[in-house]
This record gives C-alpha cells, structure tokens and sequence, in this order.
C-alpha cells in the first residue's frame, strides 16, 4: 500500500510540475510567435508596396546568409530540422543567438520574394526560448529535452493556430514511426497555451470548413486511395529536387554570401520569366487551390524549384508553408483532372503534402479535422498515411530517426538518421505479392527476350 501511495505521490508531483512549466513555455512561445508573424506580416506590406521588391532579393539572400553565418551558425536552414538536429544530438542545447538571428533573417527573406515557410523559424525561435528557459533552471538534459519538444510544439500550434496538430507534431516529427508519449501530456499543454495566447494578441488563423457531405462509396474511396499514391509521389519529388539543389550548392566553389547572391539572381530571373506568385510564402495561390480555383498546372512543380533554390542558397525560413502550396495546388489540379471537386482534393493534399514529406501521418490528419473540419477527415487520413508510405525512407528533415521500415521487404537499419540512409534495400519474399509480381515479369521477359 506505501509503495503504491508513493507511486501515486511522484505522478502528481510530476504531472503538475510539467503542467506548469509548458503551460510557462506556451505562455513564451504564443508571444513569441504573435511578435515575429506581425512583424513578418509588416514585412510583406511594406515590401509589397513597391512593384518589383523582389528586385532586392539578391541582397536579400546576401544578408541572410552573413547573418546567420556570424552570428549564430545553428539559425542555418529551416528551422524545425536544426532544432531536430538539437534535440537528438545535444539533448536540447540551443544557442540563445538563434532567436533573434532566426526572426530577422527570416523575416528579411520572406518579404523580399524568397520561397519559404514561416513555421520553421516559430519552432526554431519556440525551442531556442524553451532551451534557455531549461538552461536558466539548471534542468539535467531528459528535462531540458522534453522541454524543447514543447518549444517546437508550441511553435508549430501558434503559427498555425492548430493546438492538437500542433502537438502532436512536436512528438511526432523526432522519429519515423516512433511517439514520445512521456512529452505527450506537456506538448498538450504547451501547444493549446501557445495557440490562445498567440490567437488572444490578434493573430488571426486559416480555418477553412468545406463544404463537404461525406457520402461513403467505393469509387469514392478508391479515388482518394489514388490520390494518396500521387500525393506521396509529389512528397518524393520534392525531397529529391531539395537534395538535387543541396548537391549543386555544394559543388559551386564559392562562400556561401557569394551563393546566397546567385541565387537571388536565379529567382528573381523565374519570377520575370513564369509569375510571382511562386515568392514568398503563396498564401494567396493556396487560398484560390483550397477554393476550388484555376492553378496552374505547373504550380507545384514550379514551388518546389523557387523553394528548393531559396533554403539551398541561403534563404532562411521554414518549409512546411511550401509543403502546403505545393499539396494544395497539387490537389486542386488532380480534382479539376479527375473531375472530382478540386477543393476537397486540394484540401486532402495540403495535409498529405506534410504527411509524406515530413513522415508525420498522425499530425497531418488531426490538421485536417482542425483546419477543414470532421467530414473530410477520414478519407484525409487514408491520404496522409498512402502518401506516408509512398514517400519511402527519406525526408525533408535529414536528422529525423528512422524507427520502423516502411514495407516488411525492405531492409532498412532503424535507429538511423534519415540523412544516412543511403536507400533502402529491397529484399522480396518468395511468397510476397511483389515477389511473383517480379517474378511473373522475370518469366516473361526471358520468353519475349526483352
């Protein structure tokens, strides 16, 4: 009976104790996030006003590579993977440089036309923030971990305004196919706080109820099944036109300011050349998608490039905003082909986008019910979890743990980052599907000789 008294007594204390501190570091985080998207949205209004602002973006890129480069290197990228990096490889510690560093590089991007999200820097400024509180407490490296996660959780459901989303993302996005359940209960806390107090100072959210009656049907169903293969095909492409862009970085023998001044150049010759509406965050071009508007049927192919040349040449901001532009657009465009309603479509790829490219199934489908509301969420789930699986064993976030295999026929080392994958090694059953698939055309191509 002591024993279980006992047990009981330190569950409290520690429930409690985490109760308080993420409801402080939502507290935090909401406020932070509120200041850096007005400021961001400031940015933009100001920039706007001038008719070829993105003129500037080569000076642009420039500044956000110096700033970064000497003031605080681990502010590099976008954002949510530096903080992954942080949390797997040194238990949470973050230079607190990074936080202001991140917003005014970010914000200098952004406006001035470069394609990036704004989620990466809340989740980078949100754990940077909690990792100072944990280090002004003296926490060992478990506590100062979790509270970290709880930055990144916080920061997601305030740029975002999707608590529950929000959440479970910071839990999530650490390892493929693997929850933290011991960061559930402050993740919680920490991303409903920081969403009420963001939401609370005046920033408004994107919920966008479809109208939408869900009327079960196979042919329905098997549609959104096919859309979930083509939506992981597009989170493929763009990792991989991501990692082509990073390996043409690399291979140019020049410093990075120098890059960040080429790449300018190059985007702000694609905007002259296709349209605008590929700079800066698209928020319009995802509003017209999710409304069942015109897109251009090259829209997400041409995001992907602005956005893979803008984080691969020294932009600095997230990714999870283009991840939606590109879903969204996908979307609406397999809808209008398929002759489906393009709003739902493209409302099923913006949460499938995310799912895929960032392994994140179980986030992704609760943003559909807090964004698009209940009645698309089941089959924006079946979505999430094909393009999920589609995507295969890479990522847009490197530093990512890999926990499971995608497919019992493919070999793959868990336990490693993404980054060193390497590809996966298929290895068929004899009995599998797949194996007499392979085998049945084995056949007939040694009948035929083909």
């Amino acid at each position: 009976m002591r024993k279980r008294v006992l047990e009981s007594s330190v569950l409290l204390i520690s429930i409690s104790k985490w109760i308080f501190l993420a409801s402080i570091a939502g507290i935090i985080v909401g406020f932070s996030t509120a200041i850096f998207l007005k400021l961001l949205g400031l940015s933009m209004d100001f920039a706007k006003g001038y008719k070829y602002y993105f003129g500037l973006l080569p000076l642009a890129m420039f500044f956000s590579v110096v700033i970064v480069r000497y003031l605080a290197p681990e502010a590099e990228g976008h954002g949510t993977e530096k903080v992954i990096e942080a949390v797997h490889k040194r238990s949470g510690k973050i230079n607190p440089r990074v936080v202001p560093v991140k917003l005014l590089a970010t914000i200098i991007t952004i406006a001035l036309g470069g394609s990036a999200g704004k989620e990466g820097p809340c989740a980078q400024i949100g754990a940077g923030l909690s990792a100072g509180m944990a280090d002004l407490l003296r926490f060992n490296d478990i506590d100062r971990r979790k509270l970290v996660i709880c930055g990144i959780s916080a920061g997601f459901a305030s740029v975002f305004g999707t608590p529950i989303a929000g959440a479970i993302f910071g839990v999530e996005v650490l390892f493929v196919g693997g929850l933290l359940y011991d960061v559930l209960l402050p993740s919680f806390v920490a991303g409903i706080v920081g969403y009420h107090v963001s939401s609370s100072l005046g920033i408004a959210y994107f919920h966008h109820s479809l109208n939408f009656v869900s009327v079960f049907s196979s042919f329905f169903f098997f549609k959104v099944c096919a859309s979930g293969l083509f939506f992981g095909l597009c989170s493929f492409l763009f990792i991989e036109l991501l990692n082509y862009f990073k390996n043409i970085s690399h291979k140019i023998k020049k410093p990075m300011p120098i890059k960040g001044i080429l790449g300018g150049i190059i985007l702000v010759g694609m905007a002259f050349l296709f349209s605008t509406r590929y700079l800066g965050l698209g928020l319009d071009t995802i509003e017209t998608a999710l409304e069942g508007g015109d897109i251009p049927w090259s829209a997400s192919l041409m995001k992907m490039l602005f956005t893979s040349i803008t984080l691969n040449f020294g932009g600095s901001g997230g990714i999870v905003t283009p991840i939606f532009f590109v879903g969204a657009t996908a979307g609406n465009i397999f809808g209008h082909a398929l002759g489906l309603d393009p709003a739902v479509f493209a409302a099923i790829g913006m949460v499938s986008l995310l799912a895929g490219a960032a392994n994140t199934p179980i986030s992704a489908s609760i943003m559909a019910v807090e964004i698009f509301g209940p009645a698309v969420a089941p089959y924006a789930a079946i979505a999430c979890v094909i393009s999920f699986l589609m995507t295969g064993h890479r990522s847009v976030y490197p530093s990512q743990i890999l926990s499971m295999s995608k497919s019992s026929s493919i070999a793959v080392e868990e336990g490693r980052e993404m980054s060193d994958m390497g590809g996966a090694n298929v290895t068929l059953r004899a009995k599998s599907i797949t194996g007499g698939i392979v085998k049945a055309l084995e056949k007939i191509k040694n009948k035929t000789g083909l």
